[in-house]
């Protein structure tokens, strides 16, 4: 069972949005829009299971200080696109159609787990886009050894657990006043385990071994090195494949984006100043 028992703080939550989207639907998108900062915004790729909010809400503020930040629940997550697939790939095409939506052009793709192999497939199917990569608790694949096929074993049991009965889906992510426990139950239970299964299919057939080499934005790799899912070696082979990457560490597990955020932002935080000091719009 995933205790979220020490999940981060809530506080007071940024405003999100429906923002509709050519061909493709609506989702949910927290923006803080244009701001004077010349540096390129960050677009925030959430993990497996989780809204775009539930991943990145204690890193949130923090981050924008730096600049524009996007973030938005990906197809079948969350209040993402209802879709009538799912693939890896679509999710990055819709990360760069909403941003054409937006208004952005080039953009620093900030992904975890999930998200950083949607992060990896934007720039190799946009590169005219991406302006940056921080990968965090990332893989090249998914060919995952006994050890690691009990560990995703055990979040699939834990996210039948946290399925909503019928009818029983909160109507909003406005839960704070409930508890910090309860508001992240509730966006957790915002995808369905179906939803859930099917992305975990897609992840499983993810391999970017044959071409992680030929990166060449400006990249950094935070490695969750207590990580039980992903062997922190093979997070940091990833940094080693790309030209100049950044390497940090951080002495946490997998769900360290929330339930241990502060060591999880020790890695975050210089890990996007590094990248952004190195891109250019």
């Amino acid at each position: 069972m995933v205790s979220l028992a020490t999940v981060a703080p809530v506080g007071t939550l940024p405003v999100g949005e429906m923002v509709d989207v050519p061909g493709r639907g609506s989702t949910f998108v927290v923006d803080t829009g244009p701001t004077s900062s010349t540096a390129p915004p960050l677009l925030l790729l959430h993990s497996i299971a989780c809204t775009g909010m539930l991943t990145w809400y204690p890193h949130f503020d923090r981050l924008a200080a730096k600049g524009r930040v996007v973030v938005f629940d990906q197809r079948w997550h969350g209040r993402g696109f209802r879709t009538p697939s799912f693939t890896l790939e679509d999710c990055a095409d819709d990360a760069v159609a909403l941003a054409d939506v937006l208004g952005i052009d080039r953009f620093i793709a900030v992904g975890y787990s999930m998200g950083s192999l949607v992060g990896q497939l934007l720039w190799r199917r946009h590169p005219e886009r991406v302006a940056g990569l921080v990968l965090c608790a990332a893989a090249a694949n998914f060919r995952l050894a006994p050890r690691e096929r009990v560990s995703m074993d055990m979040i699939s049991r834990a996210v039948d657990a946290f399925a909503p009965k019928a009818g029983s889906l909160p109507p909003d992510s406005a839960a704070p006043a409930k508890g910090d426990r309860a508001w992240a139950i509730g966006q957790f239970r915002q995808t369905s385990p179906g939803a859930v299964g099917r992305a975990t299919a897609e992840v499983g057939k993810f391999d970017s071994t044959g071409w992680i080499a030929d990166i060449d934005v400006p990249t950094a790799v935070v490695v969750t090195a207590r990580d039980r899912v992903l062997p922190p070696s093979r997070q940091r082979w990833i940094a080693r494949q790309i030209r100049g990457a950044a390497s940090y560490d951080v002495n946490c597990g997998h769900a360290s984006c929330v339930l241990e955020a502060d060591e999880f932002s020790s890695g975050l935080m210089p890990a996007c100043a590094s990248v952004i000091s190195r891109a250019r719009l």
